[in-house]
Parts: structure tokens; C-alpha cells; sequence
């Protein structure tokens, strides 16, 4: 067995990728208040892009989606055709790490769930030359609400070393360069109906696929602890979107 296969068997068709819905979305999108009439976005890790559709229904703007994993990138181009939006939305391959755009070419950079695996602070200095002068950035970054954290949970967590409160964070984007717009938490909801919930309704169904295979049993008992330590410590960890612009 290969971990990446039945990783991908776990996470294929899901609506997203991660945490979030289209309510946060828009509650953030609403937040940058002067933007153009057509503002040029960049939504970095996009995956299947439900957060992308979303955006081209409420901005009016054009869309660069950029994600590494093309399967994600065909089914964005399929739900774009779907909804007549595919002439406001283009998809790259590419990395996160070594973006192909001018500088200044964005008025806005989007990312949902995807900036950790650059790191906050890494992420907000790269992005920032691609914004134009007073453009926004807007991320979810998963964070700890409470200071006081167990062991389980802190360990689950750990290899994203960067992962902290709210107050550092903002302490962060002042140090990067920004001002913050606003932040919010987002719902618990945002974890569960678009990509808890489906997730743990394919581990049923796979769980009972491989029945037969302890390799693939033990993984997919992996994937369900994340769902079991959410459920068990929702209060004291999340997604919090957070909305910035650029300083001159």
C-alpha cells in the first residue's frame, strides 16, 4: 500500500478541502470595503474551489486559482462551466511556494486552509508584492482560542510549530507589513457540513472496502481520530479568518 492512494481515495469529491462555507466567505469578502468594481484575485491553494465559485458570485472579479493537485484544478474548471462563471475563472498549477505572477498584479489574495502549510508570517511576506498598493489579503489560519491546551490535542497539532493565538497572529501581520481589517472565528458548522461530515460518510463506506486490509484500516482509523479530537476539543482550537491590507 501507498499512503498518498488511499489518501486520496479519502479526500476525492469532497466538496472541500477544509474547514470553511460560502457565509464566511462572503462575511470576509465584505470586509475590504474599497476594493475595485472588478478586483483581480488570487486564490492560492483553491482546491476544488468551492471558496473560488463563491467569490465570482459575489465580486464580479476575475479569478487566478492556483492549487499543485490538477484533479482539484478539473473539477474547479467543471463547476465554473457549470455555473457560467468560467470566463471569470482561471486555474494554474503551481505552488504556493514559488507563485509565477508580477508584482502588484492582485488586489486581492485569497487562501482558505492552505496557508499553513507555508506558515503564516512565511506566507504573508511572499504574498505581499503580488498586491497592489492597499490590496488585501484575506486567510484562514487555524489557531488556538484558549491558552490552556492538553496534550492530545497539542501533540495532534505539532507539526504545525507555527500554529498560535489570535493576539500573535495580529501581532504577525502588523510585523508583515499589514493592517487588520477584521477577524472572526469561523463556526463549527464550517467544519462539519461541507467537509467533516462527507469525509466521515467515506470512511464508512471505505472502512468496509478494505475490511480486509489492516494497512488501509490503520489509516483510515488515522482519518477518523482528527474528526474524534474535533468533536472532543472544537472549543479550544479553529479557523480564524483573518482580513488585511496592505501598508504603504
Amino acid at each position: 500500500m501507498s499512503k498518498p492512494s488511499i489518501f486520496w481515495e479519502v479526500h476525492s469529491g469532497l466538496p472541500r478541502e477544509g474547514p470553511g462555507d460560502n457565509e464566511s466567505t462572503r462575511k470576509a469578502f465584505l470586509m475590504a470595503t474599497d476594493l475595485p468594481d472588478k478586483p483581480r484575485i488570487l486564490d492560492v491553494g483553491s482546491g476544488p474551489g468551492m471558496q473560488t465559485m463563491e467569490l465570482a458570485r459575489i465580486s464580479n472579479g476575475t479569478i487566478i486559482a492556483v492549487d499543485t493537485h490538477q484533479s482539484f484544478l478539473d473539477e474547479l474548471e467543471r463547476r465554473a462551466k457549470e455555473a457560467g462563471v468560467s470566463d471569470r475563472i482561471e486555474t494554474r498549477n503551481a505552488s504556493m511556494f514559488s507563485l509565477p505572477f508580477e508584482k502588484e498584479s492582485f488586489d486581492l489574495v485569497w487562501s482558505e486552509g492552505a496557508l499553513y502549510i507555508m506558515g503564516f508570517q512565511k506566507g504573508l511576506t511572499a504574498w505581499k508584492e503580488f498586491l497592489t498598493p492597499h490590496g488585501y489579503i484575506a486567510v484562514t489560519e487555524p489557531s488556538w482560542l484558549k491558552t490552556d491546551i492538553p496534550d492530545e490535542i497539542k501533540k495532534f497539532w505539532a507539526e504545525y510549530a507555527e500554529m498560535t493565538t489570535i493576539e500573535n497572529s495580529q501581532k504577525i501581520i502588523e510585523q508583515c507589513g499589514f493592517k487588520e481589517i477584521g477577524h472572526f472565528v469561523l463556526p463549527d458548522s464550517a467544519w462539519w457540513n461541507d467537509y467533516y461530515t462527507p469525509k466521515e460518510q467515506k470512511l464508512k463506506v471505505l472502512r468496509e472496502k478494505y475490511k480486509d486490509d489492516t494497512l488501509k484500516q490503520i489509516e483510515i482509523e488515522e482519518s477518523q481520530h482528527e474528526l474524534d479530537l474535533h468533536r472532543k476539543y472544537s472549543d479550544l482550537y479553529g479557523y480564524v479568518f483573518f482580513v488585511m491590507q496592505k501598508v504603504l
